[in-house]
């Protein structure tokens, strides 16, 4: 009989030659559980998705609900349909006043390119500036303004007109003139390594946007819905984006992405031409409808003002000569090791003994705890136990 492994790398599309290959049977709260019935903790979240834990109760209810009326029905935005409204009124409630209008799609990436266009369908301009060591998605527009250099080399040539700025470096601000259509930043970039935004950086580059008539959108994929202690991460800033990116948390576990405006700005898609942006499952109502439930579920339980003292006991508890420093905010926290420390067997004990990491994209000498914000302080305590010791095996 064929393993189901074999059957995987076979016939399941892969990204990397050597993927970690956990066969999952099922998940709840903070576990995996193989099939073998080992426990996994999940340290990652999925990549800051299963922010409200897996399997939530409340959410799973949700979708059985919503799968019994209607899943997809047309297009999206040619039906009205209850989950779409209801979800989209409780985020928008949640945004400063300038947002009136979201705009749901299917990931992360289509939020991003989504967000593209209409910066560059309202301004009229073509030019478009990201960051270093950003990372937005890898689709074609979303890669052209990615960060780096190799994840996007093999399918070049990308979109034309894009640059990239400095991340909290002012000398990089007057890059930000007349003919650009959008800054797109990470308020903490995420894949540096969890590098918050200086406020007053941010504030600049908020100043320079308005004098240009440039758009700021900021990219909350990984950062919303509670992770960073806020609700979004710009809360800690008090800077207001003119347009902002979800997907990751938003859906409680189901696919979904969105971006949002002012009503003005979103209706510009609407005409000259017409169907500015288009998606068949975009704002899926079973996605929907686990959406509002976690959101509920995340107000109701404070877990995003709890994430920012959950965040503050893996800081205390997590004391060792192999940390070199960490870094963020709420349960979206980045642990800096010392350069002589063997990461490789480190990250081979915390698997052998149950632990789920990952790892950054621009930072090799770091790994990230992005737990479900439903976390434990007890669980909490397991965690940091299970680190350090694993630190001290691998020393």
């Amino acid at each position: 009989m064929i393993s189901q492994r074999t059957l995987f790398l076979q016939h399941v599309g892969q990204t990397s030659p050597c993927p970690m290959g956990l066969e999952i049977e099922r998940a709840e709260g903070i576990y995996l559980y193989d099939i073998q019935g080992k426990a996994y903790i999940d340290l990652v979240s999925g990549v800051s998705v299963s922010n409200v834990g897996h399997c939530h109760p409340i959410v799973v209810e949700a979708v059985k609900s919503q799968a019994e009326k209607y899943m997809h029905l047309m297009v999206y935005g040619e039906f009205i349909q209850q989950p779409q409204v209801n979800f989209a009124k409780a985020i928008i409630d949640l945004l400063p006043e300038s947002f009136q209008s979201i705009y749901f799609v299917s990931s992360g990436s289509e939020a991003i390119e989504g967000a593209l266009k209409l910066a560059k369908r309202a301004t009229g301009r073509k030019e478009i500036l990201a960051f270093k060591n950003a990372y937005h998605g890898s689709t074609h527009g979303a890669l052209s303004i990615y960060g780096g250099t190799e994840l996007n080399k093999a399918v070049q040539p990308l979109l034309p007109g894009v640059a990239f700025m400095e991340f909290n470096k002012p000398e990089s601000l007057h890059l930000i003139t007349g003919k650009t259509a959008c800054v797109v930043m990470e308020v903490i970039q995420a894949e540096a390594g969890i590098i918050p935004a200086d406020a007053d950086f941010l504030a600049e580059v908020s100043k320079r946007c308005k004098q240009t008539g440039t758009l700021l959108i900021f990219d909350e994929v990984q950062t919303g819905f509670g992770r960073t202690g806020r609700m979004f991460a710009f809360e800690h800033y008090h800077i207001a984006p003119d347009i902002i990116c979800f997907a990751k948390g938003m859906g409680g576990g189901m696919p979904i992405g969105a971006f949002a405006s002012s009503k003005k700005l979103m209706d510009t898609l609407t005409n000259n031409p017409t169907l500015g942006h288009i998606t068949t499952f975009g704002g899926h109502p079973v996605s929907c409808a686990a959406g509002l439930a976690a959101l509920h579920i995340i107000k109701d339980e404070n877990l995003h003002f709890k994430a920012e003292a959950k965040g503050e006991l893996f800081r205390k508890l997590l004391k060792h000569k192999a940390i070199h420093e960490i870094r963020g905010s709420g349960l979206f926290l980045a642990i800096e090791m010392v350069p002589s420390f063997k990461r490789d067997a480190f990250f081979a004990k915390c698997l052998e003994k149950g632990l789920i990491y990952d790892f950054f994209l621009f930072s090799n000498s770091a790994f990230r705890i992005a737990p479900p914000l439903t976390i434990t302080e007890a669980e909490i305590e397991k965690v940091a136990g299970i680190i350090l010791q694993a630190m001290d095996e691998s020393l």
